[in-house]
Parts: C-alpha cells; sequence; structure tokens
C-alpha cells in the first residue's frame, strides 16, 4: 500500500517569490523615486484592500463594497464557466471518441478557436447589449476552447488495446465509457477546466468593461477613469485571489472524482 502524503504540511518555498516581489514593491519605487500615481506604496494598496473589504477608512467610494462586487463577478465567472464546461467537455469526448464527430466538428472548432476573444466583443455587443449576458458570453466562449482541445486529447490518449480488451470481455459502450475512457481521460480533462477556470477571470475583466455597475472588472474602470492606481491593483490582488480558489476546488474535486472512479485511488 502507497504511504499517503501529507497535505497540510507548509512548504515555505511557496513563499519566496512572494515575499521577494513585496520587498522589490517596497525598496524599488523608493530607490528609484517612482511617484505614486504610477506604483502606489505597498502600504497605501493594503490600507485600500482593507477598506474595500471592511470600509475602515473610507478612502474611496468603493470601501467595504467588496462582497458586493465579488458576488457579481463570481455569478458571470461561474455561469461561463458552467456553460464552457459542459460543451467543452461534451464536444471533446464526441470528437475524441467518435472519428465522424471529428471529422464534423473539430476542423470548425480549431477556425474559430483562431479568432481572439476581443475579436467577439463588437459583435457581443451587437448582439446581447452591455450587461451580463455579453460579459458571460465572452467568458464561455473563451474557456471553451481550453476544456474542448484537453478533453479531446485526453480521450484521444486512450490506449486502443485497452478498449479493444474491454470490447473482448463483453463490455457496451457505456461501461467502457465508464470503466476505461473516464478514469484515464480525467487529468486531461481537469487540466482543462482548470484552465478553462483561469481564462474566465482574464475574460470577466474584459466582459465588465463595457458598462456594468456591479463587478471587479467595473471596479477597475471606475478606479482607471478616476485615476485610483492603488483600487486597480487592489481589484487585481482579489482576483487573483478568487481565481486561485477556483483552482484549488476544482482540484479538490478533480480529487473526490478520481477517488470515485479509481477505488485504489489514494491507498
Amino acid at each position: 500500500m502507497k504511504k499517503k502524503r501529507n497535505s497540510y504540511k507548509i512548504d515555505f518555498v511557496n513563499f519566496i517569490v512572494p515575499v521577494g516581489f513585496l520587498a522589490a514593491w517596497v525598496l524599488l519605487p523608493a530607490i528609484l523615486h517612482t511617484p505614486e500615481y504610477l506604483i502606489p506604496s505597498l502600504k497605501k494598496t493594503g490600507m485600500g484592500l482593507v477598506d474595500f473589504v471592511f470600509g475602515t477608512f473610507r478612502m474611496s467610494p468603493y470601501a467595504g463594497t467588496f462582497w458586493k462586487h465579488s458576488v457579481a463577478s463570481w455569478h458571470r465567472v461561474l455561469a461561463g464557466f458552467l456553460i464552457a464546461s459542459f460543451l467543452g467537455t461534451v464536444a471533446g469526448m464526441l470528437t475524441g471518441y467518435f472519428q465522424m464527430g471529428r471529422r464534423l466538428l473539430d476542423p470548425f472548432i480549431h477556425m474559430i478557436r483562431m479568432v481572439p476573444g476581443i475579436g467577439w466583443f463588437p459583435l457581443a455587443m451587437v448582439w446581447f447589449g452591455v450587461g451580463n449576458r455579453t460579459t458571460v458570453f465572452l467568458i464561455a466562449l473563451a474557456a471553451f476552447f481550453p476544456v474542448y482541445v484537453n478533453t479531446l486529447r485526453a480521450v484521444r490518449d486512450v490506449p486502443p488495446m485497452l478498449l479493444d480488451v474491454g470490447r473482448v470481455m463483453g463490455a457496451g459502450k457505456w461501461q467502457l465509457f465508464k470503466m476505461v475512457i473516464l478514469p484515464l481521460s480525467l487529468p486531461g480533462i481537469f487540466t482543462g477546466l482548470r484552465l478553462g477556470m483561469g481564462i474566465c477571470w482574464a475574460y470577466l475583466v474584459l466582459g465588465e468593461l463595457t458598462g456594468v455597475n456591479e463587478g471587479l472588472g467595473a471596479v477597475m474602470m471606475d478606479a482607471r477613469m478616476l485615476g485610483n492606481v492603488d483600487m486597480i491593483i487592489v481589484c487585481m490582488i482579489v482576483i487573483a485571489v478568487w481565481g486561485r480558489i477556483g483552482d484549488l476546488l476544482l482540484l479538490f474535486l478533480y480529487r473526490r472524482v478520481k477517488k470515485e472512479t479509481d477505488p485504489y485511488e489514494g491507498e
């Protein structure tokens, strides 16, 4: 039996780069005499973050509005991510498992993939106007492609010999999918989901720049108009933290699903 690793052990090496980055943030602007309207100080940014969450200092119009804007952004991210995950996984499995599906869909999908997300922005505005639907559309469209490509590759990488063995033993298509294809494809599928989650947060900012009233991207746009650079950085930090939390949740889900599909996993 394999010995379980202690997943709760703190790896202090992980803190070296963040601490070095914070030290550079403190030292370099002072050495180079960089004005605060270009690079706000770490202290001012930290106070802005605390004010954004708790409304302690009343430094800006955004004081104490952290949860309102975070919930609005999470709503859009989750909506786009779920749409992209469902469509990307289904399309990837169909094109990966069925040759006819691959011949029909794969070339067209890769052509659409070559159009940058920003290129869909004007068309999305025409179709959906200003608001949630444009943002969700852009998020779902951008996140669809990494989910699709990784799912397709994961299904295609399942050794044909294992499928042949399953058929010889009398397994039907559903049994082959459940017992062979799905367990072996999970790492690739979840890699695509993790990439998709990261892209969701990137395109959230693009979508929320269309003029919505709430959301972290909307705060960034307002802060830019007001010249509040520290608030822009605060929103970047919040997006980074929320994005990492989303990534960790996917990792947790992957381990749970892997354990269900592979009873020997983790023993």
